[in-house]
Order: C-alpha cells, then sequence, then structure tokens
C-alpha cells in the first residue's frame, strides 16, 4: 500500500483524536468560565436587588469600565464582532485579556443595573480562552478557525445549558447563507461537554414549562407565520436601533468612558421615573412569568428602551437574554389574540424574536426543543424561520457576514459584512454567470 493511501486511512482517526482532545481543554476552559460567571452573576444580581440605591452608582461604575477599556482594552472592545472577523480572516490570537475584561465589565453592568445579557460575556470567554491553544498545538489558520468556532459554541452552550443549539450556533451565526461543516464534529463535542463541565460546577438552569403545547393545525401553522413576521420586525428594530444609537453617541460623544457614565445617568433617571427596576438586569423574573399569567403588553418595549441605551453607550454583557426577554413578553401579550395559551407563545417568541436579531433559525429551533421539549419543534421551526427572513439583512452581529441572501437567488461572492452592506452598490443576482463562478471559485480556494 502506498504511503499516500496509507495517510489518507489514517487520517479521519487522527483528526477525531486531534479535535476530541482540544474538544475536551475548550469544554473545560469555557465551561468552567461559564460557571464561574454564572454563579457570580447570581451574586452581584442578589445584592443589586437588596439595594436599590445602587442604581445610582451605574453612570461611575460605566466610566470606570470604560476608563479600563480605554485604557487597557482597545484590541478586544470589538467583542463578539472581532472573535467572527477573526474566524473569517484570521490575522492573530485573541489577547488573553479579552476574558478578564469581559467578565469583570459584565458582572459591573448588572452589579449597578444596566440592562445587558450574558452570551456575549460567554461567547468571547469561550473564544479567547480557546484560542491560547493555538500556539502550544501549532495550529494553522484553518484549525484555529475552527477553534474558534469551537469557543464560541462551548461558551453559548455552557452559559444557556442548550448543547446542541450552543453547536448549530457557533456554526450559523458566522454567515447568514452558509454553515462551515468542517467545524461540525469540534462544535457538537465542546458544546456538549461544556455543558456538562459548567453542570458539574453545580450551574442550574432554567427550564420553563409549558403545559400545553399546541399541536399543528391550520390555525396554528397560520398564528406562527403572522407571529414570525411581527417577531423578524422587532428582532430588526432592535438590532438598527442598537447599532444607529450606538453610532450617533459614539460620532459626538469621542471620549469613550463619557459613553457608558452618560447612559449610566439616563438609565439611572429613567428608573427613578418609571419608580421601578422591573427592566434593568437580566430581567428572568418577568420572563419565568410570562410563562405563567398575562403580562402588560408594553413591557417588551420598557425592556427594548433599557437595552438598546445600555448597549449603544459602552455597558458591557450581551443582547440575548434581553431579546428572551422582549420576545416571551410579547408572545405573552399576543396569545389572546392568537387565541393560543401563554406559556406557548411565550416560548415561541422566546426564541423567534432571537432568530430574526441574530439569523439563526436552526440553532433557536433547536434551543426551543431543548428548553420547552421536543413537541415544540414544528412550530417553532416555523416561527423561527419566518422571523429570520423578515428580519432583512440586519443583525445583532456587525461582522455577520452576507454570504447567500435570504431570496434564493441573491449571491455575495465577496462576503460583506452586515455593516457594509448600506455601502454596496445594489446589482440584481442571477443563479449562474460570474457572481456563481466567483462564489464557487471562492469556497474551493477556501476549502484547499
Amino acid at each position: 500500500m502506498s504511503k499516500l493511501k496509507r495517510s489518507r486511512l489514517l487520517d479521519p482517526p487522527s483528526h477525531l483524536v486531534k479535535w476530541t482532545l482540544l474538544a475536551c481543554l475548550v469544554a473545560v476552559l469555557a465551561g468552567s468560565a461559564s460557571a464561574f460567571f454564572l454563579q457570580s452573576l447570581d451574586l452581584a444580581t442578589d445584592w443589586r436587588l437588596a439595594h436599590p440605591w445602587a442604581i445610582w452608582l451605574l453612570p461611575f461604575a460605566g466610566f470606570a469600565v470604560g476608563l479600563v477599556y480605554h485604557l487597557v482594552g482597545k484590541p478586544v472592545d470589538g467583542g463578539n464582532n472581532l472573535i467572527i472577523d477573526e474566524i473569517h480572516d484570521p490575522k492573530r490570537v485573541v489577547p488573553l485579556r479579552m476574558a478578564p475584561l469581559i467578565l469583570g465589565g459584565t458582572l459591573v453592568s448588572h452589579l449597578f443595573g444596566a440592562s445587558v445579557g450574558r452570551e456575549g460575556t460567554a461567547v468571547q470567554m469561550g473564544a479567547a480562552l480557546s484560542d491560547q491553544l493555538t500556539g502550544p498545538f501549532r495550529l494553522a489558520s484553518q484549525e484555529r478557525r475552527i477553534l474558534l468556532m469551537a469557543g464560541m459554541s462551548a461558551g453559548f452552550a455552557s452559559v444557556f445549558g442548550t448543547p446542541l443549539a450552543g453547536a448549530v450556533f457557533g456554526l450559523e451565526v458566522l454567515a447568514i447563507g452558509r454553515m462551515r461543516y468542517d467545524a461540525l464534529y469540534p462544535c457538537v463535542a465542546a458544546s456538549i461537554l461544556a455543558d456538562q463541565v459548567a453542570r458539574a460546577w453545580g450551574v442550574q438552569h432554567a427550564h420553563h414549562l409549558i403545559a400545553e403545547i399546541v399541536p399543528i393545525g391550520v390555525w396554528s401553522v397560520v398564528a406562527m407565520v403572522l407571529s414570525g413576521i411581527l417577531f423578524g420586525w422587532v428582532g430588526r428594530l432592535f438590532s438598527t436601533s442598537a447599532h444607529h444609537l450606538g453610532a450617533l453617541i459614539k460620532r459626538h460623544i469621542r471620549y469613550a468612558p463619557l459613553r457608558p457614565f452618560l447612559g449610566g445617568i439616563v438609565i439611572a433617571v429613567a428608573v427613578c421615573a418609571l419608580g421601578s427596576q422591573q427592566y434593568i438586569g437580566l430581567g428572568t423574573a418577568d420572563i419565568a412569568g410570562s410563562f405563567d399569567h398575562p403580562m402588560r403588553p408594553w413591557d417588551f418595549a420598557g425592556k427594548f428602551g433599557f437595552t438598546v441605551v445600555s448597549l449603544a453607550s459602552g455597558f458591557k454583557g450581551g443582547e440575548v437574554t434581553p431579546l428572551f426577554y422582549i420576545g416571551a413578553t410579547i408572545g405573552n401579550a399576543l396569545a389572546p389574540l392568537m387565541h393560543l395559551p401563554f406559556a406557548f407563545m411565550a416560548g415561541i417568541g422566546f426564541v423567534a424574536v432571537f432568530a430574526g436579531a441574530a439569523n439563526t433559525p436552526i440553532a433557536t429551533t433547536l434551543m426551543a426543543m431543548e428548553l420547552f421539549g421536543v413537541e415544540m419543534g414544528p412550530l417553532a421551526a416555523i416561527a423561527c424561520v419566518t422571523a429570520y427572513l423578515f428580519s432583512g439583512h440586519t443583525g445583532i452581529y456587525n461582522a455577520q457576514r452576507l454570504a447567500h441572501g435570504k431570496r434564493t437567488l441573491e449571491l455575495h461572492a465577496a462576503e460583506p459584512r452586515l455593516s457594509d452592506l448600506a455601502a454596496l452598490p445594489r446589482h440584481r443576482p442571477t443563479r449562474h454567470g460570474s457572481q456563481q463562478h466567483d462564489h464557487d471559485r471562492r469556497c474551493t480556494r477556501d476549502d484547499q
């Protein structure tokens, strides 16, 4: 047998052994980091709830976090967008400082009352810690891309307790219309193991009970399409609002630490004016309430506004848990109109708004099945895919690429970032021709 044939026979087992080892290391790093983060986040939230006056310290906390990032955190200030850019165009190992900076920044944000999430923190920690393995294992650029994707998947899975959704999230979030199946095994292995590592550290995830899951029927399908359209529009509005307000603040406030300082003042004054701290922090109590009883129809708007201001002004955290809140409360409000159960519609909104805002319909469908039961899958898929289609070519991650448009014939050989789409000349897409040839040639080159 020739050496070439022998090497090809041995390659799959060696690939499996190598990526199993790397996935285990990624899982230990990401799962342990998420466990520490979640347990610390619980302590920070409990302290804030016990000391409501702490909201008035939010401007100073924001200034402190902004100053730290201004002095030592500029190389990692891109957050999730930096990770996505490095996967598409590897240049240098993500600085290790990203992990402690985003961890500390998020905990401070929650400690004093900003309305931010937690997925961004877990994903950034998982990717940054995983990327430190690049040097010791002498990974090439293509392998480093896979390592970063596995780190993202592991972080997402371990922070939400959804290993299948986490695995697909790391594959799906990078580009609209294209998934990287060469990273499938590392992402799946890292996600499942990271979730187990976090649980081993004592992490317990909230899984909301939906007592009555609606069967598939004419009206239930129509209801999912109609509500999915609304969820997609809300996801799009959230993304564009956060990006536009953030750009406006950066344009008018040049000194970065002042942005969260002023944002903190706005949030603290708004909380005082409302006389309630309902819309700050994670909002997990209201998310749980959406599955149990009718909520006020305007609750989603309150969370929407506080979160957009928090993120746009520079507070650290994530967008996903606030999107869960917004989606669950909208679904709760739609339930009587759709003649469907509160808990069921809250669960659909929980995942569908996120699907539209992040352009990840497959991951969110799996999340619905993991959190609410496999029976939710078909109708959740209809709502998530519809939301994805109606959110347009926008998203909470500016670095996300557009490989294929959401319409069948729309091809983008250059794969622009979502943030660059407005500057591109409009063209009439074709199924065949130069665009398809360039796209195929680029894919062939990437595979090599």
